[in-house]
């Protein structure tokens, strides 16, 4: 038997780890493509139910995250749940630049004693979808500041504060 893989997925406005998810997609992608959303949610969730707690009470919410990871996996059009505070992307298959941007934001935000939901990218198949080719690649809020190297802590600070003020 196969070892199945974990994913971390955004659940409402946390990160969460779930197991078998990206399994399930690979299973579900020639039967579930043009089904309902209200199908997709069920069956993912009685599926990965059985291998991943989720709450009685966030049901709901762990449905939503999963039809768009699936609608996302498919390439389909989906919609992002927003956390309510700032979100910074780091898409980069986990090269030293990559991971050196990384941890200078995560450096700054410490610093600034900002709150950010912070992700780094590394599935190659999800960068594409961003439409950036050159890595590592810096978006703050959906918005690419930085693609192709790594930028200046300076710059990072001034695109970070800007975005801060405007909440």
């Amino acid at each position: 038997m196969s070892e199945k893989k974990v994913a971390r997925i955004k659940v409402g406005k946390f990160g969460v780890g779930i197991i078998g998810i990206q399994e399930l997609m690979e299973e579900m992608a020639e039967t579930y493509a043009d089904k309902d959303s209200g199908e997709i949610q069920a069956h993912m969730l009685e599926q990965l139910g059985k291998s991943n707690y989720i709450p009685s009470g966030a049901r709901a919410e762990y449905g939503r995250a999963f039809l768009r990871e699936f609608r996302k996996f498919m390439g389909q059009s989906y919609e992002e749940e927003s956390s309510g505070q700032m979100e910074i992307k780091i898409l980069g298959p986990g090269c030293p630049q990559c991971d050196q941007l990384e941890k200078t934001v995560m450096e700054l935000l410490t610093e600034l004693n900002l709150p950010a939901d912070l992700e780094h990218v590394r599935d190659i198949g999800e960068i594409i979808q961003y439409g950036i080719v050159s890595t590592p690649a810096l978006l703050i809020n959906g918005k690419v500041v930085a693609k192709g190297r790594v930028p200046t802590k300076e710059s990072i600070k001034k695109w970070v504060t800007e975005t801060a003020a405007c909440r």
